[in-house]
C-alpha cells in the first residue's frame, strides 16, 4: 500500500479533500469571529487549565517572524501549494483527511491574516503554559500527525 499514487484524485477523492479543507477553514473563521467579539473584554475559564483568552499573532507559529506579515503570507501560500501538490497525489482516505485538515487550517490562518488590519491571526485557546492557538493551528497539527502516521503505516516493512 502506497501513500503517493501516480494517478490523480478521482471525483469522490477531490470532494473529500475539499470538504475537509472547507469545513476546517470555515469552522476556523467562525470561531475566530466569535473569539474577537466574545473575548474582547476578558478571558473565560473553561475547565482546569483550559481558558478562552483572546490574543493576536502577527507572525507564524510561536510568533516567529512577527515583523513580516507579507512574507509570512507569501510563505504560507507557497507551503499551501506544496501541501496541495502532495494532497492531490494522496492515495488513501486517511491521508486525504489529514491533508484536508492541513490545507483548511492553512487557508483559515491565511484568510484571517490578510483580512485583518493590521495583518495578524486571531488566537484564543489557552491550555496551561502552552502557547495560545486556534482551530486552524489544531487542525494543522492533527493533520500533520495523521499524514505522518498514514505514511508510516503505508511504508514497506523491512525484510526479516
Amino acid at each position: 500500500m502506497r501513500l503517493v499514487s501516480r494517478q490523480r484524485l478521482g471525483g469522490r477523492d477531490v470532494l473529500l479533500l475539499s470538504g475537509v479543507a472547507l469545513v476546517t477553514a470555515l469552522g476556523d473563521l467562525v470561531t475566530k469571529d466569535w473569539a474577537r467579539h466574545a473575548l474582547a473584554q476578558h478571558a473565560r475559564h473553561v475547565v482546569g487549565p483550559w481558558w478562552w483568552r483572546l490574543s493576536y499573532n502577527t507572525g507564524m507559529s510561536f510568533s516567529m517572524n512577527p515583523s513580516g506579515p507579507r512574507w509570512t503570507s507569501l510563505l504560507t501560500v507557497v507551503v499551501l501549494l506544496v501541501v496541495g501538490y502532495f494532497a492531490w497525489r494522496a492515495k488513501n482516505v486517511v491521508s486525504r483527511v489529514g491533508f484536508g485538515l492541513v490545507l483548511g487550517g492553512g487557508v483559515g490562518n491565511l484568510l484571517d491574516r490578510v483580512t485583518a488590519t493590521p495583518p495578524r491571526v486571531t488566537d484564543f485557546v489557552a491550555v496551561g503554559p502552552f502557547p495560545i492557538f486556534n482551530l486552524a493551528d489544531a487542525a494543522i497539527t492533527v493533520g500533520v500527525v495523521i499524514v505522518l502516521v498514514a505514511t508510516w503505516r503505508a511504508a514497506p516493512q523491512g525484510v526479516s
